[in-house]
């Protein structure tokens, strides 16, 4: 047999992979929004003091504003006492999956306590909060054949991924539109499964999801409802319990899926629901099952971070306090800060190069540290910074924060609020 280059047929030109992987940053400088890790120490017991490297001789004194530490748990004496007695109990790592050695007594508290903070039967340890959206919701749609999600258009990309790999029927519904969705849900076949995923605090608008009012629709069209809770465990409610403890509702989620690694302060992912649905994710999702547990260090930091705030109110009652406070501060001085009731802080900017320019100014002249927000992380036209005041930002440092962006709104000429 001649084969196609011995009868005279050239050979397909040699791909330049170099050059498409340099296409694909170049693409992302030229839109303005290639991100730029700002390389950093926190200062234990001091936060949001911290010290960066980036173009210095050495390190700089820099103030933290963009941290989802948002209590600043990751500080606390509890905290660092709990993992320091752990690492001289046990060791470093888990020493494997949950199946194979890295289940620990750790681990199993922890579950308990996350399962109480909720009102549900069971908890679901997971490494990250990614990995706990797109493990669930993927294995929840492939446990129930023929099942549609309808999911909230501004989501957490690892929900969006979880349902994609699902590979599902989907339904996007306009964000925390109640009349929409059930618009959705009321065209579908009542014999057809179905699930509303939405967020509790939506973390760059700083907007909160009518639980209640999507529960009942669930009720109605006999949906189960998935309710992320990352940006709201930890941070409200009595007990730390998130949004819907704070509204009375939790008892009417089938899925309370929360993170370890923003108000708790330290690292993880978990979901919380009735003994049969954890079973059904621990027993199905490759991501659970396949994946190296959470080391017990963190997971006993986590277990007494849980525990305090389920105590104590003082650090929600400051930073919610603080939040008020910068809100405020900014409006005053003109600034095109976003409305919202929760603890996010968002001041608008609407282009990625300006954003970056005002995040890097703030660094380089104010030493004062805030990421700038791009694509994809929301949509092109609304870039912007986000800022998360904790209990330690104090009026000084506020005030000092507002002067510096006045000064570069006028600067660089920029719309100020309506």
């Amino acid at each position: 047999m001649i084969s196609p280059i011995a009868s005279g047929t050239s050979a397909p030109a040699a791909i330049d992979y170099s050059r498409v992987f340099s296409q694909a940053i170049d693409r992302l400088h030229a839109e303005g929004r290639y991100r730029v890790f700002i390389d950093i120490l926190r200062n234990k017991g001091a936060f949001p003091n911290a010290r960066c490297f980036a173009g210095h001789n050495g390190p700089k004194p820099i103030t933290v504003w963009c941290s989802n530490d948002y209590l600043a748990m990751g500080q606390h004496p509890k905290v660092i006492a709990a993992m320091e007695e752990a690492l001289h109990d046990v060791g470093a790592g888990s020493g494997g999956t949950r199946n194979i050695g890295g289940n620990t007594h750790y681990h199993v508290d922890l579950e308990g306590e996350l399962a109480d903070l909720h009102g549900k039967e069971a908890a679901l340890l997971f490494t990250s909060g990614y990995v706990s959206n797109e493990a669930t919701l993927s294995t929840l749609a492939r446990v129930l054949p023929g099942i549609v999600i309808f999911s909230d258009e501004l989501n957490h990309a690892s929900m969006i991924a979880g349902i994609r790999s699902a590979g599902c029927e989907k339904r996007i519904f306009r964000h925390n539109d109640l009349a929409h969705l059930e618009q959705l849900l009321a065209a579908e076949d009542p014999a057809v499964p179905k699930l509303i995923a939405f967020e509790s605090v939506y973390s760059m608008e700083g907007d909160v999801a009518p639980i209640a009012a999507i529960c009942d629709l669930a009720d109605r069209y006999n949906a189960l409802t998935y309710c992320d809770e990352v940006h709201a465990v930890g941070m409200y409610g009595p007990r730390g319990g998130g949004i819907s403890e704070r509204d009375g509702v939790a008892d009417r989620i089938t899925v309370v899926e929360g993170t370890l690694g923003k108000a708790f302060g330290v690292m993880g992912g978990y979901i919380a629901a009735d003994r049969t649905i954890v079973d059904v994710i621990r027993s199905y999702a490759p991501g659970f099952i396949f994946t190296t547990s959470l080391s017990p260090v963190l997971v006993a930091g986590v277990l007494a971070s849980v525990r305090h705030l389920k105590a104590s109110s003082v650090e929600r009652d400051a930073q919610q306090a603080a939040a008020a406070m910068l809100k405020a501060m900014l409006a005053d001085a003109g600034l095109p800060v976003m409305a919202g009731e929760t603890h996010i802080v968002p001041l608008m900017v609407g282009d990625p190069v300006k954003a970056k320019r005002i995040s890097d100014v703030l660094l380089a002249e104010y030493g004062i540290y805030v990421q700038p927000i791009n694509y994809p992380t929301v949509p092109r036209g609304t870039e912007r910074l986000r800022f998360t005041p904790g209990p330690a930002h104090d009026e000084a440092m506020m005030r000092e924060l507002t002067g510096a962006l006045v000064e570069i709104w006028g600067r660089l000429e920029l719309r100020q609020a309506a």
